[in-house]
């Protein structure tokens, strides 16, 4: 699909019946879930539509590669996962761009048994469930800047059972995800620990277009981006309803009491809203903190040295403090 450019009478012409949306697709990373919010949010209350976008979600999954989709030019938006992303199409000489990030802080968490690990460095005393994305990732970052080891570490097959027959292990999880599991098949809460609160300060489920489309259609991303901004606020903080049907009802498996378990924990913990955010709007990125993230995954030999990550992350369209009004007091 090709983006066509807004020109500025249009813009000023949004509210008109005959004006004519500009259809977008944004591709996800996953199934339909609450931390999608923000997104199918300002596709519920018209926000997008309200810039000129009529922005279409299509889910990711275990056998969809929407990433693909957006270096072909199918789709104009994608959810990107960490900065790790951006640094390795910068590696690969992709020109696929980080604009916006939605989350401050990675989901990503280590869980223990209560009374077994009640902190971050009792973990190292545990056998630790960490799948091999992860081993090869953040993991290597725990070994080098907090001293685990490679050889506590046992492979993790996304099945909880290992880590609930033995209080002695630990268990790689995403903060709404696994401990719910636990919760409610279980009936315990285990101990959560961020490993954003431990130092990996890479941000997340970025928004991610290639360099042409920023190139030829800047204010499509700047719609995008800001319309993505204050859906996340209104998800929130305001009325989800809607946004909370649409993800109900593209994803049969997702159910109210997990989204509502999930939309408590990313405010809780500051996951959308917290740091730079606080001052500079939802979807803060700055030079600084990609450049000390860099600089950890280099010293953790995750990433090679030299790279010019600047290529791969754009700081136009965030940080202007758009929608601070809508946090609650």
């Amino acid at each position: 699909m090709r983006l066509s450019c807004l020109a500025s009478s249009a813009v000023l012409a949004l509210s008109t019946p005959a004006f004519a949306l500009t259809e977008v697709t944004f591709g996800t990373n996953w199934l339909p879930q609450a931390e999608h919010g923000g997104f199918y949010q300002s596709v519920a209350d018209g926000t997008y539509a309200e810039c000129g976008l009529d922005v279409s979600i299509v889910s990711g999954g275990p056998q969809v590669n929407n990433r693909a989709l957006l270096m072909a030019d199918r789709i104009q938006f994608h959810m990107g996962g960490d900065l790790l992303q951006a640094f390795n199409a910068v590696a690969e000489n992709i020109p696929v761009v980080a604009v916006m990030a939605s989350f401050q802080k990675h989901p990503q968490v280590i869980i223990s048994h209560p009374g077994e690990a009640d902190t971050w460095e009792e973990l190292k005393d545990l056998t630790l469930f960490i799948g091999d994305n992860g081993f090869t990732s953040y993991y290597q970052w725990m070994i080098a800047a907090h001293g685990f080891t490679a050889e506590q570490r046992q492979p993790y097959t996304f099945n909880p059972a290992p880590f609930l027959a033995d209080k002695r292990t630990g268990m790689q999880g995403f903060l709404s995800s696994e401990p719910y599991a636990i919760l409610t098949e279980a009936g315990f809460m285990p101990n959560v620990f961020l490993i954003a609160d431990a130092g990996y300060s890479t941000y997340a489920t970025t928004v991610e277009v290639m360099q042409s489309t920023i190139d030829n259609s800047p204010e499509v991303v700047e719609c995008f981006v800001n319309g993505s901004i204050l859906g996340w606020y209104n998800f929130l903080y305001g009325d989800n309803e809607d946004a909370i049907a649409m993800i109900l009802e593209a994803n049969p498996d997702m159910t109210r009491d997990k989204v509502d378990f999930a939309i408590e924990m990313m405010i809780d913990n500051g996951i959308v809203d917290s740091g730079p955010s606080l001052e500079l709007g939802i979807g803060a990125m700055t030079p600084e903190a990609v450049a000390e993230f860099y600089t950890s995954m280099v010293e953790a030999a995750v990433v090679e040295a030299g790279l010019d990550w600047s290529t791969a992350v754009n700081f136009d369209f965030v940080n202007q403090g758009l929608g601070l009004e809508l946090r609650p007091e």
